[in-house]
């Protein structure tokens, strides 16, 4: 299965929104080897927040990279790899968000970023899924606590 979140996406616990859902729809990625959706709708206690629109976009973006990289052969001599390349793979989150009353709306960015190493796709993915298991699972139960810690700086 590819990247595709159903809809309504149900939020991570936050102070201050009340069971938050998402509706999304298929958008168009700012580059080809991106798949895009944006949110259309809100759902739950969310007040002053708003869906995707032009001038406040409100979009999930997974871009996987354009070209896969593959493992070179291992070095006659040493038996050993001489350098393994890296599949990187990039979730953005976009949201428009108002730094000050009055003022245009300005882009937050939440970026993650996943460097998986050439060949282990093949040769120990259970890791590779281990590896996001945690850091999903992670992402998710501190979720409040994240959006805390961006909101009061204290950790």
């Amino acid at each position: 299965m590819s990247f595709a979140p159903s809809t309504p996406v149900t939020g991570g616990a936050q102070t201050g929104l009340t069971a938050p859902t998402y509706t999304i729809a298929s958008d168009v990625a700012p580059d080809v080897n991106g798949k895009q959706y944006a949110v259309t709708a809100l759902g739950g206690t969310q007040t002053g927040v708003t869906a995707h629109s032009v001038s406040s976009p409100f979009t999930i973006t997974y871009f996987r990279p354009k070209v896969f990289k593959a493992l070179q052969t291992v070095d006659p001599v040493t038996g050993q790899l001489r350098s393994v390349p890296f599949n990187v793979h990039k979730i953005i989150t976009r949201k428009g968000v108002t730094p000050l009353a009055g003022q245009s709306v300005s882009t937050l960015r939440c970026t993650t970023i996943l460097e998986v190493p050439a060949g282990a796709d093949l040769a120990d993915n259970l890791s590779v899924r281990a590896a996001l298991s945690l850091h999903i699972g992670t992402l998710w139960a501190q979720s409040a606590g994240i959006g805390d810690t961006v909101v009061s700086g204290v950790v």
